[in-house]
């Protein structure tokens, strides 16, 4: 095993003795790892595939219309309350790069619950 390796092993292991690779907060929490032996015989290990949720899973809180020069961490901060949970916007706008919801002014981006929290009805 590779410096490198070791010294991204010995920054998991906290996380693993907890259950976990990725804290709550994560698009990686509770995914799971797999491992691939290489063919010089050291074992890779890796997380497995992430697929996006369907946006039909998030109640819409509100949109909110990109201006220019826009970020998508200051929009996440702004509406979400922590500039590193841009992924969740990523997901309700079914978006795979970010830097896309914020390419166009005038965008209309959807602002969502997390995926399973069921939106209020109407009354």
């Amino acid at each position: 095993m590779s410096d490198a390796q070791q010294a991204l092993q010995a920054m998991l292991q906290p996380a693993r003795l907890q259950g976990t690779l990725f804290p709550p907060a994560s698009r990686y929490h509770g995914i799971e790892t797999a491992k691939l032996q290489a063919a010089d015989g050291h074992t890779v290990i890796f997380i497995r595939r992430r697929f996006l949720p369907p946006p039909e899973n998030f109640a819409v809180l509100q949109e909110h219309v990109v201006t220019e020069g826009e970020r998508l961490d200051n929009i996440s901060s702004q509406f979400v309350g922590d500039p590193e949970q841009f992924w969740r916007i990523c997901d309700a706008n079914r978006a795979m790069r970010p830097d896309e919801l914020t390419e166009t002014p005038g965008r209309r981006l959807l602002i969502t619950l997390p995926e399973g929290f069921p939106g209020i009805p109407n009354a």
